[in-house]
């Protein structure tokens, strides 16, 4: 019992800290209607960053967050051009700056795939040192300060007039490029705000599980689709923006305790991304195939009345 209690600790502390990547995903895939490829590619950005930073350079880890989160901007600011300046198509522009971000991660790791911070200070252990915390313990604080940290920015920030215009970006881009809204540029600053926060969140990853790796965020993306999907149907009907950026996070936290509940089950660590990619088929195949059902069953009523 105790090894399954220490399992969704770590599954928690894990939760909060991908429900900040899981914020970035929401930002284009949902406000946006972007699928943004990059975040595969930021997210271990952010942690690669991270790790020679802290490692290499021996730069403070909390002033590591911050560039790792810049390194992150930057990335979606490349995705954000190849789509509005040279119009090439959001998906296909994402997958070429992941595609090109797996080099350059591995040029700012020294060649190297990954690299350990077993023998530096990092913000996460420096706090289990200074109170007596485990690892994980001291994960989820950082992980839940940083998150309604996020959240309530996230709140501000599409509450003015610009985060409101790319709001509505998202919701009809024609009507607001009529109202004179520059909407490649609303486009280009969501991309650069939601990938600022996963390569945010892949460095507090890091920091986390104590190195940095070039494949950290294989997969990230599709985690984040699934947590989106999870936390919609658990805080579906809380209709609140603050409540909605809240339940991306819930519903990351709840995806990992899943994961963890499972693989104490005995499933494949290696099936956990097919799984998960299943969970998000079906969120976004069922409400079509209802649709479609209910539209049939009104056809065939009205042609026997």
């Amino acid at each position: 019992m105790s090894g399954l209690l220490v399992s969704l600790q770590g599954a928690v502390a894990q939760g909060v800290l991908w429900g900040i990547m899981v914020l970035g995903v929401y930002i284009t895939f949902r406000l946006m209607d972007i699928a943004d490829m990059t975040v595969d590619g930021s997210f271990a950005l952010g942690a690669c960053v991270c790790a020679v930073l802290v490692v290499n350079k021996g730069v403070n880890p909390v002033l590591a967050l911050l560039v790792a989160a810049a390194a992150g901007v930057v990335a979606g600011a490349v995705t954000g051009i190849l789509h509005t300046v040279f119009e090439i198509p959001a998906i296909l522009a994402g997958i070429l700056t992941q595609i090109s971000l797996w080099s350059i991660n591995l040029r700012i790791m020294g060649g190297k795939s990954n690299l350990p911070l077993l023998k530096v200070k990092t913000l996460i252990s420096g706090l289990a040192a200074s109170f007596g915390m485990t690892q994980a313990q001291a994960s989820m604080i950082v992980g839940i300060v940083l998150a309604v940290a996020a959240i309530l920015f996230l709140y501000w920030f599409f509450g003015t007039e610009i985060g409101s215009a790319m709001r509505a970006t998202g919701n009809n881009e024609d009507m607001v490029r009529a109202l004179g809204v520059d909407t490649r540029m609303t486009k280009l600053l969501s991309l650069m705000v939601s990938n600022g926060l996963v390569g945010l969140s892949g460095a507090l990853v890091c920091q986390s599980q104590k190195y940095g790796d070039v494949g950290s965020g294989t997969g990230a993306i599709v985690i984040g689709l699934a947590a989106i999907v999870i936390g919609e149907v658990l805080m579906g009907r809380l209709t609140s923006f603050y409540w909605k950026l809240t339940s991306v996070v819930v519903g990351s936290v709840i995806y990992f305790v899943i994961r963890a509940v499972v693989l104490r089950m005995g499933m494949d660590a290696n099936d956990m991304k097919l799984l998960s990619a299943v969970i998000v088929a079906l969120a976004l195949c069922i409400p079509v195939a209802l649709a479609k059902y209910r539209l049939r069953k009104d056809y065939s009523e009205g042609g026997e009345e």
